[in-house]
């Protein structure tokens, strides 16, 4: 599996590979339905799609990478480098993965762990020593999956877009050999 970043071309992200993530994000209708991202999670248009990808990559230190399995598209995961894009310097000094999307029709195969390991391994690279994220608390689905990726709770809080009830957790990632 690769993990490739999302580029704009000339301030604009590419036609057909828009398509593809489109697509993607239709196959996850269910958590669309948690979420509330989309006013109908069973309509996700391909204008919604960049809409909320240029949301994400509007922010400082942003990157949407894109996973692909021999060739295919199975996986989108956007970063953030600090918590706060007005303050790259803020107390928090993890960077955090803002969403994690696998492809629904291919869920339980792997690529979620191995999307989130790769992930792991760009920060470690990177010199960071932790990550965060944040689950909506309305998907137990998610929170298990991200603790038995050894993820623990830190707090409970609201997201910064919508004030949506959430969990923060994070994860050490020790310097590999």
């Amino acid at each position: 599996m690769i993990l490739q970043p999302l580029v704009p071309v000339d301030g604009a992200l590419p036609g057909p590979v828009l398509t593809e993530i489109a697509a993607l994000y239709a196959t996850n209708h269910a958590f669309f339905e948690l979420s509330g991202d989309f006013p109908d999670p069973d309509r996700i248009t391909v204008e919604q799609v960049a809409a909320a990808l240029a949301d994400e990559l509007a922010h400082d230190g942003a990157e949407v990478l894109l996973a692909r399995s021999a060739g295919r598209l199975v996986g989108l995961v956007a970063t953030l480098a600090h918590t706060s894009p007005e303050d790259p310097a803020s107390d928090d000094p993890d960077p955090w993965i803002g969403l994690l999307l696998i492809d629904a029709t291919a869920h339980r195969e792997g690529y979620g762990r191995t999307v989130t390991a790769l992930v792991e391994d760009r920060f470690r690279t990177a010199g960071r020593t932790g990550v965060r994220l944040a689950v909506l608390d309305n998907n137990p689905k998610a929170l298990a999956f991200w603790q038995s990726q050894g993820y623990t709770a830190l707090r409970r809080g609201t997201d910064r877009e919508r004030g949506r009830d959430c969990t923060v957790l994070h994860k050490p990632l020790t310097p590999t050999a």
